[in-house]
């Protein structure tokens, strides 16, 4: 039996990247007693990393993915899921 190998597209990965690192980064904003939604929406509408904290490196985490790449992952998934 012959086994075909899997192809895993660029912006698949991406996707699957950013989305383990949002949902990293809300898990550490609300064990800091942040409401994360609010957190988030000031970082992505304002690119100030201030936003996000320094806890357990979640500022760092989120700061790899260019901000307009998150913000397409989340109106991606919206429109998916709708």
């Amino acid at each position: 039996m012959k086994e075909e190998t899997k192809v895993y597209h660029v912006n698949e990965i991406q996707e699957g990247l950013i989305g383990d690192c949002l949902t990293k980064v809300i898990a550490i904003l609300e064990e800091r007693g942040y409401d994360a939604m609010t957190q988030l929406v000031g970082y992505l509408m304002s690119g100030d990393p201030g936003y996000i904290t320094s806890h357990k490196e979640a500022r760092n985490m989120i700061m790899r993915y260019d901000r307009s790449k998150i913000l397409e992952f989340l109106i991606h998934h919206y429109m998916e899921h709708k």
